[in-house]
């Protein structure tokens, strides 16, 4: 049996709320009008993932000295973020966390996330990966970062460990330019995981490596979103706006749709009645005597078929006689020409 394609489709919100609640609820509220499957987070425990110091990633801040005050700005307490998990839920959407350290497992459990999110620089953190396996929630891998070796470990040990496991193709470059997409890889990792689910993480800020994905049958399509790419923050080039977003989730449907109906084209019966009005019938381009030897400079192709010979037979005729005289732009029947 022919299994039916489908897109879950995640908008990661990611740190695109700069640390205000009000965004971030914001954010929800308008990606549950638009229709995406689920809202991704980044849980932050700055104490717990990260010290004075981690490096920026990009020099962007103009608040925060360091990587590690920015993380702790990120912050919510556990009943925030129950709080948001709650409303998320509420508005129809699935609760998908990434968390960066154990601790914020233990917050995200309290908050029942419904999926949890491995950051592609977490794939080899084996300690925070038997952290959510415990939990047996469903599991999204990035693979960013790694090298199909550390891919393949990772999915094994989580495998290992009854977990429910999705990987997404991503290029960790922000924002990626089309030779960095590797849609390649999306097909390499179907072959390679057959009985996984695999889709794309996407940072390239466009519509394009999307629906490139959708096509090559990505299950899982992931992307940050952003009300407006002025806005300040360092996933900002490579999020999409609201707009952007409406339409990426759009056209994935109708893509969908088109991929669960192939068209076979071992068959046409369909296009009978439209056949007889577009195809054409032989005519003649010019006054021809009786007796005339009909040459391919003679002939014209005029609709509708079914009128003259079909124009597909043209080769047969040439060299053939008229039996009468034929006027211009006359259709040319079996009976004008003698056999």
């Amino acid at each position: 049996m022919t299994t039916q394609a489908s897109l879950y489709t995640i908008a990661e919100i990611g740190q695109a709320h700069e640390g205000s609640l009000g965004m971030l609820y914001a954010y929800i509220d308008a990606l549950a009008e638009i229709g995406v499957n689920a809202v991704k987070f980044q849980t932050h425990v700055a104490h717990a993932e990260s010290s004075i110091y981690e490096p920026f990633r990009v020099q962007f801040s103009k608040q925060d000295t360091t990587r590690y005050e920015y993380w702790e700005r990120m912050s919510f307490t556990p009943e925030q973020w129950k709080a948001i998990g709650n409303y998320t839920k509420s508005k129809g959407l699935d609760f998908i966390s990434s968390p960066f350290s154990n601790a914020a497992v233990d917050i995200l459990e309290e908050a029942n996330v419904d999926v949890y999110k491995i950051g592609s620089g977490e794939v080899t953190n084996l300690l925070l990966l038997e952290k959510i396996a415990q939990t047996q929630k469903p599991v999204i891998i990035s693979s960013g970062m790694s090298s199909y070796q550390e891919l393949d470990d990772a999915v094994q040990f989580l495998l290992g460990r009854k977990a429910n496991v999705s990987i997404l193709q991503c290029t960790t470059a922000y924002p990626t330019q089309p030779e960095q997409y590797g849609l390649n890889v999306i097909t390499e990792l179907q072959k390679r995981y057959p009985n996984l689910k695999i889709g794309f993480s996407d940072h390239s800020g466009s519509l394009s490596a999307g629906l490139a994905a959708i096509t090559l049958g990505a299950e899982i399509l992931e992307f940050h979103v952003v009300f407006h790419k002025k806005m300040f923050g360092p996933d900002v080039k490579a999020s999409l706006t609201l707009e952007e977003t409406k339409d990426l989730v759009d056209c994935g449907k109708e893509i969908i749709t088109a991929l669960n109906n192939p068209i076979d084209k071992k068959s046409n019966h369909q296009f009978t009645d439209l056949k007889s009005i577009f195809e054409k019938s032989l005519a003649v381009n010019k006054d021809l005597p009786k007796g005339h030897s009909i040459q391919f400079e003679d002939l014209e192709a005029k609709k509708p078929k079914g009128y003259g010979i079909d124009a597909s037979s043209y080769q047969a005729i040439i060299g053939k006689k008229l039996l009468k005289d034929m006027k211009a732009w006359a259709f040319l029947t079996d009976d004008d020409i003698k056999n």
